[in-house]
């Protein structure tokens, strides 16, 4: 294993999944190999560094993996959003448009409190809708967002366009071309 991979280098390509034409792009190679795993929740959270984060937000699923490693070298608590139906207790939701029609994500009615400051995290950024629902659940509960992090941005899909334009500050660390 050579010691200068990217964290690009670690991730998997799988062809037409889940649907022909699809390039899945499959981080679950770079979370099995603990340099991949620990260079990319490093590069994760050097931009932060010195900055106040109080709370970790993961987006389902990959994003409580990504979130739960980055809160715990923080020593900050951690926060999913997830889909509707799977969170106990009282929830806000928010829906959101998918390619082919629309779901719904959640998060606890107390689980960010007003003022904040919240790093968001997932593994992907396509076209931004899950990550467009979370921020708008956080704002909706007054939590502050410091910024939003991803590993792989698909710019073709232009989701950190949408999110910027929700002035959102967006890091990413690699890019992959096509779908």
């Amino acid at each position: 294993m050579s010691r200068n991979k990217s964290v690009k280098d670690y991730i998997r390509t799988i062809v037409d999944f889940p649907h022909e034409g699809i390039m899945f792009r499959d981080v679950t190679t770079l979370f099995a190999d603990p340099r991949g795993f620990r260079m990319a929740i490093d590069q994760m959270l050097h931009p932060y560094a010195g900055e106040q984060i109080d709370k970790v937000v993961g987006l389902e699923a990959r994003g409580f993996i990504l979130g739960g490693a980055i809160a715990h070298q923080l020593s900050v608590g951690f926060v999913p959003i997830r889909k509707k139906g799977k969170l106990p207790g009282t929830t806000i939701s928010q829906d959101y448009k998918l390619e082919y029609g629309e779901a719904i994500v959640e998060i606890h009615d107390d689980a960010i409190q007003p003022g904040e400051k919240i790093l968001v995290v997932d593994d992907l950024l396509a076209t931004g809708g899950t990550a467009a629902a979370g921020i708008k659940l956080i704002e909706r509960l007054a939590g502050e967002i410091v910024s939003c992090s991803f590993i792989i941005d698909l710019p073709e899909l232009g989701g950190r366009k949408v999110l910027e334009d929700m002035g959102m500050d967006v890091h990413v660390l690699c890019e992959f071309e096509g779908l």
